[in-house]
C-alpha cells in the first residue's frame, strides 16, 4: 500500500511540474529572491538566454563550444554527474571559455521523488565532481524536470535557474522544427532550454543564435536576469 501511495505521489508531481513549466517565466530559487521577468534589466536592448541540459556529451558538446566560440556567446550548461566522467576536459574548456555552469543532479534524477537525503547526495556530490575540475564554487541548479523544492535541507545553497522556451528538442531530433519552435516565442527575457546531447539541438541552437543576433538580440547568461 505505501508503495503504490509513493507512486502515486510522484505522478502527481509530475503533473504538476508539467503544468507549471508551461508558465513563461524564469524562477529563481535557494536564497529567497523575488522571480525576476521580462524587461526587468532597465533598458531597450532585448536580451536572450540559451541554456544547455544534461551533457557534456563527447562530440556534441566540443561542437557546440566552437560554435560559441565563434559568435562570441556564453551560455548556462546544467550538467548531469555521471556524463562528465572521463570528459572533465571539456567542463574545464566550458569554464576557461566563459559560460556557467550549473548542477543538473548526478543520475538526472526527479528530486522530489527522493528521500532528503538521496536528494541532498545527488545535489553535493555532482557539485564537488565540478568544483574540483573548475575550482570555483557553483552557485546554480536546474533540477530535472524542473521539480525542486528549496526546504530540502542540503549543506548547499544555489539559485534554481529554469526557462520559459522549451522546443522539445530531445523528444522530436528535428534542427528545422526547433528553430521554428524558438523562433516563434521567443521575446525578451526569454531563457531557452536546449540540451547539447543531440546533434540536431547543437545545428539548431547556433541556428537560433544566427537570426535572433540578426534581429538585434543581445546573448546573456541566465544568471543575468537574477542579478541585475
Amino acid at each position: 500500500m505505501k508503495h503504490l501511495m509513493r507512486i502515486t505521489i510522484c505522478f502527481c508531481l509530475v503533473i504538476v511540474v508539467y503544468c507549471h513549466m508551461q508558465e513563461p517565466s524564469l524562477e529563481v530559487g535557494g536564497s529567497g529572491e523575488e522571480p525576476v521577468r521580462e524587461g526587468e534589466l532597465g533598458d531597450k536592448i532585448k536580451r536572450v538566454a540559451i541554456t544547455f541540459d544534461d551533457g557534456p556529451h563527447p562530440v556534441y558538446t566540443p561542437r557546440l563550444l566552437d560554435g560559441l566560440k565563434e559568435r562570441n556567446v556564453k551560455a548556462m550548461f546544467f550538467l548531469i554527474g555521471e556524463n562528465i566522467v572521463g570528459r572533465e576536459h571539456i567542463v574545464r574548456r566550458m569554464a576557461e571559455e566563459g559560460h556557467i555552469i550549473g548542477n543538473h543532479t548526478f543520475h538526472h534524477v526527479q528530486l522530489n521523488c527522493l528521500n532528503e537525503e538521496v536528494a541532498c547526495q545527488e545535489i553535493t556530490s555532482t557539485n564537488e565532481l565540478i568544483e574540483s575540475i573548475i575550482n570555483k564554487p557553483i552557485e546554480f541548479i536546474r533540477p530535472p524536470f524542473g521539480a525542486w523544492s528549496s526546504k530540502k535541507s542540503c549543506p548547499v545553497e544555489l539559485f534554481t535557474i529554469l526557462w520559459n522556451i522549451d522546443p522539445l528538442d530531445w523528444k522530436d531530433q528535428n534542427a528545422d522544427l526547433i528553430v521554428q519552435r524558438v523562433l516563434s516565442e521567443v521575446k525578451d527575457g526569454s531563457v531557452i532550454l536546449l540540451h547539447d546531447v543531440y546533434d540536431t539541438s547543437v545545428e539548431a541552437a547556433l541556428r537560433i543564435i544566427d537570426a535572433l543576433q540578426a534581429e538585434g538580440y543581445e546573448f546573456v547568461t541566465a544568471d543575468q536576469f537574477i542579478l541585475n
